[in-house]
Parts: structure tokens; sequence; C-alpha cells
């Protein structure tokens, strides 16, 4: 038998030089249009805009014409061209490898029919299905995926939702993070359109990973440069710590506590807010620590974070009310404080007319606004001001140091060979801040401090 090929008939309109132009025109209803160039290629066009490359040829073995799909037109990924070099190179392979190789692609074909709205929904499940951790615990498989899915359903869904996963351009992707900026999905945000940058790379390129095959490529290559982020520096001012301290003696007691913890520890809201007394040690020692479980931290490393005076002080005033599950308990029952409570306290909360519902400490206070995160910084650069180095500040702000003494430290050392929590350092550090605090609140400074300048 023999194994060459025999390009099918050709409908009505062949005798055309097929041309990414006539695939990118639009038409009324599905036509097909065969090239002249490459005999058996033809291209498929639907009035929804939709161009899709085939091929005719006759079966050696059954002597039946058959077709198969080799893709959907991109002017990025899948040209006219592409398509001729496709079928080119299948007559080179012969007919049997030409019927092997269509059957293969009739079944990418259903694979890359995905819309983006089905991958993302697969994706998601994917990133929460619980997995085995390195502490032992079995957690999501991408523990941020609740952002992850946010960004994906807001942004990606809401525009390409639709489309075909295979369809999606670098064009599509970078209007979409256009928009974003110019404010045409809601508040404009630079931050949003980078979010929405990663969520979809990532979707993407799990979608083109072997054996899931929804498209060939990610799109999310070599996208235009977004403007640059101007990093926050809000410090809060001698007088400004004063203001806000004193002004915490109000109502919503366990969420202006919180507020304060976080001035004097330098830890995050995420991981001080779900604080349990099974995490704090020798609160009535000389060494008190809160040992924060690496499941709660941005590193997802333990952090043992000494505790001063002022700390303490904050802990046992919180427990003040009796038996309770944890240290920042949530007013609405056995739960933590919210992650976003002191956010929300500080910044208050608005009607969806823009109006205000209830004023926050801020504006209470008639404060310049500022987060819960500034306050990590603020007391960073109090601990700078004292003299410390920036080694050890660095190690309560839970950052990997570059500098010791001024002198570069190799990262391997830090991340690899040195893991000692330099717990004098950090002490130091967060009682010098402790002293100072309460020199510029007022409060007399408690004698035997382990400072260290």
């Amino acid at each position: 038998m023999t194994d060459n090929i025999t390009s099918g008939k050709r409908g009505r309109n062949s005798g055309v030089i097929l041309t990414d132009r006539i695939c990118e025109r639009r038409v009324a209803q599905r036509i097909k249009i065969y090239d002249r160039k490459c005999p058996g290629l033809y291209v498929s066009m639907t009035s929804g805009g939709v161009a899709t490359f085939s091929f005719k040829f006759t079966d050696p073995e059954t002597g039946k014409q058959c077709t198969g799909w080799l893709g959907v037109y991109n002017p990025e990924t899948f040209t006219v061209e592409h398509a001729r070099s496709r079928v080119y190179g299948l007559k080179a392979k012969g007919g049997k490898v030409v019927a092997e190789t269509l059957r293969q692609h009739k079944v990418k074909q259903v694979k890359q029919g995905k819309t983006v709205d089905e991958i993302i929904g697969e994706r998601i499940e994917w990133m929460k299905t619980p997995v085995l951790k390195e502490d032992g615990e079995r957690r999501p498989r991408i523990e941020t995926w609740s952002n992850v899915a946010s960004h994906l359903r807001r942004f990606l869904s809401s525009r390409l939702g639709k489309k075909s996963a295979s369809e999606v351009t670098k064009s599509d992707i970078a209007t979409l993070s256009n928009d974003i900026v110019a404010g045409k999905l809601g508040v404009p945000s630079v931050a949003n359109a980078r979010h929405m940058r990663r969520a979809a790379s990532g979707l993407f390129t799990w979608a083109a990973e072997a054996g899931r095959d929804y498209v060939t490529a990610s799109p999310c290559i070599n996208l235009p440069e977004l403007d640059k982020e101007h990093p926050r520096n809000r410090v809060l001012t001698a007088d400004e710590i004063r203001t806000f301290w004193h002004g915490l003696d109000r109502d919503d007691r366990k969420t202006r506590l919180a507020l304060r913890f976080a001035l004097v520890t330098m830890l995050r809201s995420g991981e001080l807010l779900p604080a349990h007394p099974d995490e704090l040690f020798d609160l009535d020692g000389d060494h008190p620590r809160f040992e924060v479980p690496l499941k709660r931290v941005k590193k997802r490393r333990v952090i043992q974070q000494p505790l001063s005076d002022l700390a303490v002080g904050i802990i046992r005033e919180a427990f003040s009310d009796g038996k309770q599950q944890y240290v920042f308990q949530s007013p609405l029952g056995d739960m933590p404080l919210n992650r976003k409570a002191m956010a929300t306290a500080l910044r208050g909360t608005k009607y969806r007319s823009g109006k205000v519902k209830s004023p926050g400490i801020c504006a209470l206070l008639g404060l310049r606004p500022f987060t819960p995160h500034d306050l990590r910084r603020t007391a960073a650069t109090l601990a700078g001001d004292l003299g410390f180095d920036d080694a050890w500040i660095a190690k309560c702000l839970d950052h990997a140091a570059s500098k010791k003494h001024e002198q570069a430290v190799p990262t391997v050392t830090g991340k690899v060979y040195n893991l000692s929590k330099r717990m004098n350092e950090k002490r130091a550090v967060l009682d010098g801040v402790a002293a100072e605090l309460r020199r510029i609140i007022g409060w007399p400074v408690e004698t035997g401090l382990r400072l260290v300048a």
C-alpha cells in the first residue's frame, strides 16, 4: 500500500492564497477558505471572529478522506505560515504518521477548546488541594490561593472568561493591564495590574505544562513594563506616636491592644492577631518570647520574637478578661480578630456611596492616614535612630539581612549556614524601642532593661 498523501477536494472558495489578513476578516456566517499555495490546508472562519486551521487528506490505509485539526489562528503564536509549515512537515513524514499525528491533534483540540473560566476553575482547585508540607501538616498547595483566585476572578474572568484559553494573546493581557491602571475595572491601581499579571502568568504557565496542554504557550511573556510603584515611607513622628498611643484608650479594646502590640514587636498583622497562649513562653521570666508558627509567616519559617516589657504588659492586659483561646480574641466568639481588623480600625468604614459610615482612629485623632504596616516601619526607624545595626533590625522584621556592620554578608550565609535566631540582638533592639516608646508617651522607663547599642 502506498504511503503517499492525497489532498482532499477543495470547496468552492478554493484558488485563494491564504494570508493573515484574510484570517482576521469578519464574516457574516461560517465559511471555509482553502489555500491554493498548500493543497489540503484550509481555514474555517466563524461569525464570532474565530479562525481555525485544518488539513484534509486521504488516509492511505482506509482510503477515506479525513480532516485533521491544526490550531486556532493567533497573530502572535499561530499564523498562516505556521499552519503551512505544519502541513509541509506532516506530508514529509508520510501518510501513517499524518493520520496518527492528526488523531493526537484532535485530542489536543478538545483540551485547547477550554475557556479561560474553565481553566481558572481547575487552577483554583489545584491550588487549594491539601498537600503535605515540610512541618508535617497538610495545607493548600499554594497557601495564598484565595488571593490568587480573587485576582483571577476579578480581572481575568470578568474580561476574558468566555474566551478560549488558547486564543488569549499578549495583546489581551496588556490591554487588560492598561485598563486596570486606567481605572476601567475599579479604582486605578498599578499594584492590581501587577497582581493580575502574576496570577495570569501562573495560570497560563500551569495550563501549558505537559499533560494539560490547554495552551501552547503563555501569553504573559515580554509584556510592556508597568510603571514603578513608589515604596511607602510613612513613619509616625514622636508627636504622632504620643497622640496615637494615648488616643487608643477608648472602646474597641482588643483592636487597640493589637495595634500597640504591632508597634512594639514589629510583627505583621497576620503573624500577631492569631496569637495563642501556647505560643507564648517565659512571660514571668527574664527571656519572654513569642513563637510564631511558620504557617503564619510570610517566608514560611518559625519566628522567635523576644518580648519587651511593653509587649508583655499588653499581653497581660489582653488576658485580663479571664479565660480565652486567643490573645486578641474576636468579640464574635472563640476566634482571633479578623486579619483586616487593625487596618479597618485605622481607616474606618464607608458606604458604597463613599459616605463615611464609621470614622477610623486616624480621623478621630486628627492623624495623617497610616496602615498597620507603617507601625513596623516606625518601630524600625526608631531602632535605627537609636543606633542599632541594620542587620539586627532586619532580624526583628524577619527580613534577610544583607549587611553586618556596613559590610556585605554573602546571601548563602544567611540562607543556609547561619540559622541562629540572634535572640540577644533582637531582644536588645526591641527593648531599646520599648524604652524609647516609654520616653515618647511619657511613661516611666522600666529599670533593668537589656539595652545594647
